[in-house]
């Protein structure tokens, strides 16, 4: 709430406090006089210029704000750092304002500080006017807290303080600025309670708090003498007259109740409408540029609530409908008595604490039919109650179970306004004034509707970036696979970064398959482009990717596969993928690329990284190309990272740079995986920021695996004809072998699911042997091959089918079991858990 002074409006001088001896009383008419009120923020600029500051330096509030301080006030020497701030430590007074500036003061000061300076101040904003030779005094509070503020700055100009002096020289001499504690005044309490009027606009916690940190510093005073000491009390204007005084009262009377306008003073109720009018529409513009800074729904929720107090309401409250809190989309239809209205926001200048444990914020209820808020959500109008009630606060308080709000709302104007979007109530404020404050008018009425109308379009701007950035969050959620961090053979940690806020969904992906024989398939790609469209397209690829991986299909065939698909399914599909089979069993990596940058092997035996030559190739979707795949040797402990463009590329710079950094950064040991793939993305984001090419604009898709092998012994296989015989003869070597390897608890179990896997792979193979394979890892892998390509399929079997149930019996007691095709026939596998030690 602005003060007078920052108003600029004329006011009667009240008795002003004098200081109990003759002397001070003399003077005590001086202590009220007019303050330029400045707030300095952090960096050293103005954030606050009120019309007295105006006034007295001639500089308009536009110019100031922004400005450096130093550049406007004679107080350059005591703007402090930002680390001594907290002790309020001593810093040095210069109370000068630059070259040819006349100093009355010399010396150093401790907090609070203040000064005297005489300026030259051209024109005091009017064109073409000569500069005014201005005597100030100042007052400088260093202030701490959570917000931006950091010094408050207080000046008065002299001249309005010796008026009848007849020599100038010798009254500036005799004034002299300084500070007291509130115990050497009587009446300190009232004159506390003026200080919050020259705040500038803030919330009541704000307030408080700087005027708490100025009381504990000192009042502003006047010194005349050592023993002259006279407490400024804040007012802007010299005395009017009481005729002009009292004829204004009398049209603003007339004006209020809708009564004729005496001829004499239609000019002074011209000018109150005018003033009126233009002080409204200063609000809603002020307003408007302190809402909507943020597309965040939570710091739009705040920004609107505390717009509007202290300087239009008291108290606000704000509630939204369930959908817009839960970002769920647009609500439809018109609220009733079971919509759910949240509490998100609550702002007042009462004492602090006072509405917190009332009416908490995130609470959620709905209003009965009889109810002001009620009529107010449903007709998308605003409601108006000059004054609440014994009977209507009663009616409202009887919403809240075992809290009394009465107190906090009896006797009280209410405004209550809807926040519209689209002719849809997104959800209301309800304005609250103090009894002694005037009531809600039909001016405020419309005041308060252009109000919610501007705070519904932001919150809506808001409800509406947050909905999609959720539906695209959501999307892309989806679209990823969730790998787990353990494969047979091999270690696996991702990352997948946005490439900006606004861009959450996009077309980079990674994945990982298991395939039959222990090993396992890693994929990573980048689909051309951002967007739903690339991310659309993303999925089908990857989609393709697995079902395409459990076929077997070599890496080279499967991406002339994918490249075909791309051509069918639309001439704009492109994409880059790097596919590779880790086989821990051989220790081999068998990698394809399609156009995508190729991967580092980081070497576990001397911790050394390379980029793997691999024959690039085309991307998917341009036909035509021949894809060529490589095998290369690894050894246990060995990376592999594979990663799309966005991490290593950056507009403006050569990629060289950054496939660099990324093998370097790879190299670096690290405690786990995740770290691992945490202190590249960090690697590269340094090297780039350090280039001065700042931030990443791609998505990143980020895979490394940790390739363990499987160790020899760990492994068994054995070749069976195609012999019924065979079964048994499977049953006593698995039953041998897990006996040797210690895991005699799972013979039984797996004897009888191998039985009935080798029984179904004897039946239906060819001619080529059945091959039974044991695997000892994280759990008890068995695989059973045959020549047959067609899958077998879980059946229902009557109680009188011979056939049927074998794969049911392996689907009950396997942890998990699967089939698929190979260029040879098929595969069938089950795992089991391995019992703890």
């Amino acid at each position: 709430m602005e003060s007078g002074a920052d108003r600029g409006t004329e006011r009667d001088t009240p008795p002003s406090l004098g200081t109990g001896n003759g002397a001070a009383d003399a003077h005590a008419a001086t202590g009220r006089v007019p303050l330029a009120v400045v707030v300095v923020d952090r960096g050293g600029l103005v954030s606050h210029w009120s019309t007295g500051a105006r006034r007295l330096f001639g500089v308009p509030k536009e110019e100031a704000i922004g400005r450096a301080a130093v550049d406007l006030l004679p107080v350059s020497g005591v703007l402090p750092e930002e680390e001594d701030i907290p002790e309020y430590g001593a810093f040095a007074a210069y109370d000068g304002l630059g070259p040819g500036l006349e100093s009355s003061l010399d010396g150093r000061f401790s907090y609070p500080a203040a000064g005297r300076a005489r300026l030259t101040v051209p024109g005091r904003g009017e064109p073409g006017r000569a500069g005014d030779r201005v005597d100030v005094l100042w007052w400088a509070y260093p202030l701490v807290g959570p917000g931006q503020e950091r010094l408050l700055v207080l000046a008065a100009d002299t001249a309005r303080l010796h008026q009848d002096e007849p020599d100038d020289d010798l009254a500036f001499e005799r004034i002299a600025p300084g500070f007291a504690l509130h115990t050497d005044f009587p009446g300190a309490e009232d004159l506390a309670g003026r200080l919050p009027e020259i705040l500038p606009s803030m919330s009541v916690d704000e307030s408080a708090r700087i005027v708490a940190q100025v009381l504990e510093l000192g009042y502003p005073v006047l010194e005349f003498s050592q023993n002259d000491r006279v407490p400024v009390t804040p007012d802007w204007g010299v005395p009017r007259r009481v005729q002009r005084r009292a004829r204004r009262e009398r049209a603003a009377r007339a004006v209020a109740e809708g009564l004729p306008i005496p001829r004499e003073l239609a000019d002074d109720a011209e000018d109150l409408e005018y003033a009126a009018v233009r002080e409204r529409l200063e609000f809603l513009n002020e307003v408007s540029g302190r809402i909507g800074t943020s597309l965040d729904l939570a710091t739009t929720i705040l920004e609107v609530s505390r717009a509007v107090v202290p300087r239009f309401t008291d108290v606000a409250g704000t509630y939204l409908r369930e959908q817009v809190v839960a970002g769920e989309g647009f609500p439809e239809g018109v609220p009733d008595t079971t919509t759910m209205w949240h509490r998100v926001a609550v702002e007042h200048t009462d004492e602090p604490g006072r509405w917190d444990d009332v009416v908490p914020v995130g609470e959620a209820m709905p209003f009965p039919a009889h109810t002001p808020f009620f009529q107010c959500m449903t007709t998308g109008e605003p409601v108006l109650v000059p004054r609440i009630t014994e009977e209507m606060g009663h009616a409202i308080a009887s919403q809240f179970e075992k809290r009394d709000i009465r107190p906090l709302i009896n006797h009280r104007s209410m405004l209550v306004v809807p926040l519209k979007a689209r002719n849809v109530v997104l959800g209301f404020m309800i304005l609250l004034r103090h009894p002694e404050r005037p009531v809600f008018n039909d001016m405020d009425r419309v005041t308060g509707a252009e109000l919610a109308a501007r705070a519904g379009l932001v919150l809506d701007n808001a409800r509406m970036y947050t909905y999609q950035e959720s539906v695209a969050e959501t999307l892309q959620d989806s679209m990823l696979p969730h790998i787990p961090p353990r494969m047979p053979g091999c270690d696996i940690a991702t990352r997948y970064l946005p490439g900006t806020l606004l861009g959450r969904v996009g077309g980079d992906w990674f994945d990982s398959v298991k395939l039959p024989g222990a090993r396992t398939a890693l994929v990573v790609g980048d689909v051309m482009g951002h967007g739903l469209n690339s991310a659309a397209m993303m999925g089908q690829l990857r989609t393709a990717v697995q079902t395409m991986a459990a076929l077997d299909l070599p890496p080279a065939q499967l991406l002339r596969n994918l490249d075909d698909l791309a051509q069918r399914l639309g001439d704009n599909y492109l994409a880059t993928c790097l596919y590779a089979v880790y086989d821990p069993i051989a220790s081999e990596l068998h990698l394809a690329n399609a156009g995508h940058i190729p991967p580092v092997l980081v070497r576990a035996e001397d911790g050394r990284s390379e980029l793997l030559d691999l024959p690039t190739g085309a991307p998917i979707g341009v036909g035509g190309v021949p894809f060529e795949a490589v095998r290369v040797r690894v050894e246990p402990g060995d990376r592999i990272v594979m990663c799309t463009d966005g991490l290593v590329e950056v507009r403006g710079e050569d990629i060289g740079v950054g496939l660099a950094a990324l093998s370097e950064s790879a190299a670096h040991p690290a405690a786990s995986m995740d770290d691992a793939c945490d202190a590249i993305i960090r690697a590269l984001a340094a090297t780039f920021s350090a280039a001065g090419r700042g931030g990443r604009k791609d998505d990143v898709a980020l895979l490394m695996a940790r390739l363990n092998g499987i160790d020899a012994d760990d492994v068994a296989e054995w070749r069976l004809s195609l012999d019924p015989v065979e079964v048994s003869r499977a049953r006593a070597v698995v039953r041998e072998q897990l006996h040797g390897w210690g895991l005699a608890k799972l013979a039984a179990p797996t004897e009888l699911l191998v039985s009935e896997l080798v029984t179904n792979a004897v039946r239906h193979s060819h001619s080529r042997p059945v091959l039974l394979r044991l695997v000892r890892g994280d759990t008890l892998l068995c695989e059973v091959d045959d020549d047959d390509h067609e899958l077998p399929t879980l059946l229902s079997a009557a109680p009188g089918d011979d056939f049927g149930r074998g794969l049911r019996v392996v689907s009950t007691l396997a942890r998990e079991w699967g089939t698929s095709r190979t260029t040879t026939g098929k595969t069938v596998w089950f795992e089991l858990t391995l019992p703890r030690r």
